[in-house]
């Protein structure tokens, strides 16, 4: 009969066993949901997963993996950080502005390599991302440091926040495990998230982040890792320093697939090129996504495939010779405030607006940028007639990011946001705990102008042909003061207006009554809720089913909701409560009857289903396809994966077409899509 110790010893190494099974499996489905997009369970079965290994990691501490998933909630904050040497040293790259760049490029290569006829002459190319250069330390498969890139000797040593990224893998995949290795990557923000973090930053009257770079530096290089671990980080990686222990590699195609088996987002778009004239196309068919794509990136990265090749070329001062960046058009450029003025938002909220030199910024002439709140003025010390730095990325209002002080000359005024409305005199409030200056008066001018543009506007009720100078000047000659008010324009109204014809006039007054019945979640996001968006309103679409309930609903009632936090749940209660806003959503309610398409597509084809777009199609923009699957209840995503219900593929349709026809996933062209939507 065993002993009592043996006894001990053998549960002891049971429990051992489970919490080893248990991270595995944790790890595993981490990796599926963060970097491939394929969950194969429920969010609440991972997170009964993680509590049982947090119960069994707290009982018996001994057994804590370096490789566990609890890690990636962070510990305590640190006083400051420590230096970490590089294992070998992170280089910069030289950079190309034009197409010659590149030519020149593949010339002074071809004369230094010494090519050999039975070896592929390529270039492999990737994407640039536009983050916080990382370097990464696994020995025997386990993470056990991760640094900044530093002077490219020197950087600073930031593993806790590192191990709270969740694309990051803590353990490396596979049985083929190097003995150690120092793996490069970049750390990223994605852009939608960061537009989020710095309204979320506004409303706290916190520091916002000049851009989705910064945003990333300043999440990393937190002394408090649970603040990282509260933001949605994530990482892509391209390339290793040092390998020890395992085969060297032969082509940078062959290792970054080999990133990829341990687990590393090394990103869709790469590919291996086999002339300078393939790399520009490369470059070409980027620069037309890059608006699109969720990361910012500044150009595409060009590097010799064969490895012996690299070594080769050799080295310039810091630079690698086979490796150059092609930098894409600034989003940022430098010009001058002229003057400064103040909008007037729907919610009140008194904006201001820098009047500028004009500049072009990636491809568009900018005239204006927001300066935020007076806070934002104060704090980046912002005058009237600096010279600054001005920033535009993809869709997101330019703004000013910085002032260039060294070359102020003395003339330069400060600036004061006005203590009345200078639309309607009214005395602006600011409340303690906001950052934004407002005006209180619902029936003001400015605030029933914005109000209106953002009720017709695409996204809401979406009435063709009412745009944003047409409500303008409704307002301002003051025949329309509400939304009911649309509704009883007519034809003879519209003709009293610049640019309108009969034949026009009636088309906008019948554009107007299409929107008496469009979907709730439309009513609701064009009522413009503080902090209610499009995908929140259609979540109390879903939830409540009409209107006269949403106004019902409860402050702890909201706050059960998906996706709803404290903020987003007062604000719903408090627009309910208002009574200017009570007026004046009932008056609407006279002439529109949402339609509760949430619930009526219940029974679609498209519900629970999960569709890709791929490509270019003639007879919808994105928008529109994403709509009506929306509508029947249907998913977009952007990813290929076992879980894709089928892709919608039109013209030069591209690698999620391929990744589609390799699992075996069903795609349909336009005209299959048009047959089955309206079936």
């Amino acid at each position: 009969m065993p002993d009592k110790k043996s006894a001990v010893l053998s549960v002891k190494n049971q429990i051992d066993k489970l919490i080893d099974q248990l991270v595995d499996e944790i790890n595993m489905h981490g990796h599926l949901y963060y970097n491939l997009d394929d969950p194969i369970i429920s969010d609440a079965k991972y997170d009964l997963l993680v509590k049982e290994l947090e119960r069994l990691e707290s009982e018996h501490p001994e057994f804590k993996r370096l490789d566990s998933p609890t890690q990636r909630v962070g510990g305590a904050p640190l006083s400051q950080f420590e230096k970490h040497t590089h294992l070998a040293p992170m280089l910069s790259l030289a950079n190309a502005f034009e197409d010659d760049d590149i030519r020149d490029f593949e010339k002074r290569i071809k004369k230094i390599i010494e090519e050999d006829p039975n070896k592929a002459f390529e270039y492999f190319v990737e994407l640039k991302y536009d983050g916080l250069s990382l370097s990464l330390t696994y020995e025997d498969g386990i993470l056990v440091t991760g640094a900044t890139r530093g002077d490219g000797q020197v950087g600073e040593n930031v593993t806790k926040n590192v191990r709270t990224i969740r694309s990051i893998p803590l353990s490396l995949k596979g049985k083929r495990i190097p003995k150690k290795i120092e793996i490069r990557g970049e750390a990223l923000f994605p852009i939608e998230d960061f537009i989020q973090l710095n309204k979320t930053q506004l409303e706290l009257n916190e520091k916002i982040f000049a851009n989705p770079r910064n945003a990333a530096a300043g999440s990393v290089r937190q002394l408090d890792s649970k603040v990282t671990a509260s933001r949605p980080l994530t990482a892509f990686f391209y390339g290793i320093g040092v390998l020890e222990g395992f085969p060297e590699f032969e082509t940078m195609n062959q290792m970054q697939d080999q990133l990829s088996e341990w687990g590393f987002n090394v990103g869709k778009w790469r590919k291996v090129c086999k002339s300078a004239d393939e790399v520009l196309a490369f470059y070409n068919e980027i620069l037309n996504k890059r608006d699109q794509l969720p990361y910012e990136i500044d150009g595409i990265v060009i590097k010799l495939n064969r490895i012996d090749y690299l070594n080769q070329a050799g080295f310039i001062a810091k630079s690698p010779r086979g490796m150059i960046a092609f930098k894409y058009p600034a989003k940022q450029e430098t010009t001058v405030i002229n003057s400064i003025s103040v909008q007037v938002g729907r919610t009140g909220s008194l904006t201001p607006v820098a009047e500028v030199e004009p500049v072009v910024v990636g491809g568009v002439t900018i005239r204006r940028a927001t300066l935020h709140n007076q806070g934002e003025i104060d704090r980046k010390d912002i005058r009237i007639g600096d010279r600054v730095i001005i920033q535009r990325a993809g869709d997101v209002i330019p703004e000013v990011v910085k002032v260039i002080t060294g070359v102020r000359s003395g003339s330069e005024r400060k600036y004061q946001i006005p203590s009345k409305c200078p639309e309607c005199g009214s005395k602006a409030v600011k409340k303690e705990n906001e950052a934004a200056t407002r005006c209180p008066n619902y029936y003001c001018q400015g605030r029933v102008r914005t109000r209106l543009a953002h009720f017709v506007s695409k996204n809401a009720m979406n009435v063709d042909g009412l745009g944003q100078r047409v409500i303008e000047t409704l307002v301002d000659q003051k025949m329309v003061r509400s939304y009911g008010d649309l509704y009883k324009l007519k034809t003879n109204d519209f003709l009293k207006l610049e640019g309108f014809a009969e034949k026009s006039a009636q088309k906008t007054v019948d554009a107007i009554a299409d929107t008496k019945s469009r979907a709730l979640y439309r009513l609701i996001f064009g009522l413009g809720i503080r902090h209610i968006g499009e995908s929140a309103a259609k979540v109390l679409a879903r939830s409540f089913s009409n209107i006269s309930n949403i106004e019902k609903a409860k402050f702890d009632d909201l706050l059960k909701l998906n996706e709803f936090g404290p903020e987003m749940a007062k604000s719903v209660v408090e627009f309910f409560s208002d009574p200017d806003q009570k007026k004046e959503l009932k008056d609407l309610l006279k002439f529109v009857a949402p339609v509760n398409e949430e619930l009526k597509a219940s029974g679609s084809r498209f519900a629970g289903k999960t569709i890709v777009l791929t490509g270019t199609l003639e007879k919808y923009s994105r928008n529109e396809v994403k709509s009506l699957i929306e509508k029947n209840l249907g998913k977009v995503s952007s990813s290929v994966s076992k879980k894709t219900s089928f892709v919608l593929a039109g013209a030069e349709s591209g690698s999620k077409l391929e990744k589609a026809i390799s699992l075996g996933i069903p795609v349909l062209s336009e005209e299959e899509f048009e047959k089955l939507i309206h079936s």
